[in-house]
């Protein structure tokens, strides 16, 4: 099986399974949208749909969020992971915006990693899901069912970002984040993958050996 192929059946399966797929983050803006993401490093989604809604409340502008303090945040967030660091990152994310981008949400992968807390990763979500960006966000699900496929060999996540662009056209290329991430997130588990109950196992380069 080439490449080629390999890409092909893989995509149009997800195409015809999922051919909606959004996040799971719960937001209703840009900025909401930002938040959530920079919270679920290392997190689940359902723990930060669990916070965020208070959160919102409380902070529901940049403006907001930069003037409260750090440990009014920490409030809100402390049952994520590295709740202290996140609450530090989010008042000065939301700061920035403020003094610098007039409280919008940058939409360009230069800005967003400016911000305090927001790494390649979280920026493309942001471009991708807020602005409708050709982006491919890379998360150690992608990371680990892209290895997996057989679709990078990358040794770092912005490898396989390269691989997966070079590979998906542009205008499925977020939606394939999504389809590849929910694949990790539900099937294709890091300890236990479901190969039996996997609707791709004809094209995972694993699998067939």
């Amino acid at each position: 099986m080439t490449i080629k192929e390999r890409y092909e059946g893989i995509l149009e399966y997800f195409n015809e399974a999922q051919p909606n797929p959004e996040t799971e983050l719960q937001h209703h803006n840009p900025f909401q949208l930002l938040v959530a993401v920079m919270l679920s490093a290392q997190c689940t989604d359902k723990r930060v749909n669990i916070v965020t809604p208070p959160l919102f409340e409380a902070y529901p502008t940049p403006q907001a969020m930069a003037a409260a303090s750090v440990e009014d945040i920490l409030e809100y967030v402390k049952s994520v992971s590295y709740p202290n660091s996140k609450a530090a990152h989010l008042r000065q994310m939301a700061q920035k915006l403020v003094e610098e981008y007039n409280g919008q949400v940058p939409d360009n992968m230069k800005d967003l990693t400016s911000l305090p807390g927001v790494g390649r990763k979280t920026a493309n979500v942001v471009m991708g899901a807020a602005f409708g960006k050709a982006t491919i966000p890379v998360d150690t699900h992608v990371y680990r069912v892209s290895h997996r496929l057989g679709l990078s060999q990358g040794k770092t996540p912005n490898d396989v970002e390269k691989d997966l662009s070079r590979h998906i056209p542009a205008e499925l290329r977020f939606k394939a984040h999504h389809w590849i991430l929910l694949h990790g997130r539900y099937v294709c588990k890091a300890l236990r993958p479901d190969c039996l109950n996997c609707g791709i196992q004809q094209y995972c380069k694993q699998y067939s050996k």
